[in-house]
């Protein structure tokens, strides 16, 4: 590491300003709605985009979602793009919460199946992170190594707990997401850690158990320091348990097979055990029993699901 690096990381701990400490009365709490809201012991509700840019940045700044879910994994691969989308969020601005931007989570095309692989493709990471989002969706997260590897890699080496021997995030990463979130450089180093193992930090990283190797591991995985939260991926899940559907069946026919019952059942239960929060989708009909089994990041954050759902926890402040 270079000496400006080396001054750099030595004044993120020691000088650091805690931007929440700033906020006024009433003011968000935090950079992340959607931490803010899980901490808080509320329930979110997310909208989803395959991509986009500028314009779909400043478009979806007035989501109701608690967060956004920007899809890189099978939706358009473009840092630019991303980096793009994020300035239109900023520009719009603030969001009816009084947040700079609606969280954004980023699902990758690299998948968490193989250590080696992982490693080599840390970068991608990286490099979404550096945009400015909030967090990251790791896809098939069947090795529980390869997922260690990904939570290294979105953490700066400074940051309490890591393994020097891993790739971390390095110094110039700093520069455009600083901007995106309002702060200072030294700010963001300060506050770009994983949460809920760095209670302050502003990062959310998830991982899709969405196949029956992943499921296998659900217990280990989710009890990975780093991780914030996990689905079962009912879409992939069937391809792998039921194979191709027919052309008459529907989702929810195929949710129902007790195999499928069976694998949801499996990583909802591991995320309790791990203390960490479980995405499932959600619909008018089961809002309200989702919750009750354990559900805490639900789809849908702009329908009458959300609204349904708000209502029923008895959500205190602004959707």
């Amino acid at each position: 590491m270079r000496l400006g690096s080396v001054a750099l990381c030595a004044g993120v701990l020691m000088g650091a300003v805690d931007a929440s400490a700033q906020t006024r009365a009433g003011a968000p709490q935090r950079i992340n709605r959607a931490i803010e809201l899980l901490a808080s012991g509320q329930p979110v509700y997310y909208t989803q985009t395959s991509g986009g840019g500028y314009e779909d940045g400043k478009r979806l700044a007035s989501t109701k979602a608690d967060y956004i879910t920007y899809d890189m994994e099978h939706g358009t691969f473009s840092l630019v793009e991303l980096r793009a989308f994020m300035k239109g969020l900023v520009d719009a601005g603030k969001t009816r919460t009084g947040h700079r931007t609606p969280a954004v989570i980023v699902t990758l095309p690299v998948l968490g199946d193989d250590p080696a692989a992982m490693r080599a493709n840390a970068w991608v990471a990286q490099q979404v992170l550096a945009a400015g989002v909030h967090g990251i969706l790791l896809c098939q997260a069947e090795s529980p190594d390869a997922v260690r590897i990904f939570v290294e890699a979105v953490r700066y080496p400074f940051a309490k707990g890591v393994k020097y021997d891993a790739t971390h995030r390095g110094s110039g990463s700093q520069t455009y997401a600083a901007q995106i979130w309002g702060l200072s450089p030294n700010e963001y180093l300060a506050k770009a850690d994983v949460w809920p193992l760095n209670p302050d930090g502003e990062l959310m990283l998830g991982v899709k158990l969405e196949n029956p190797k992943a499921v296998a591991h659900a217990e280990e995985i989710t009890k990975i320091p780093g991780i914030a939260f996990a689905e079962w991926g009912p879409g992939d899940q069937a391809f792998y348990l039921l194979g191709a559907p027919s052309t008459t069946e529907r989702g929810s026919d195929r949710a129902h097979d007790p195999k499928m019952v069976a694998a949801r059942a499996r990583v909802l239960a591991a995320t309790k055990a791990a203390g960490i929060k479980f995405l499932n989708s959600c619909s008018t009909e089961d809002v309200i029993d989702q919750l009750k089994d354990g559900t805490m990041i639900c789809t849908g954050g702009d329908t009458p699901a959300a609204d349904k759902g708000r209502a029923y926890t008895k959500r205190s402040t602004a959707p």
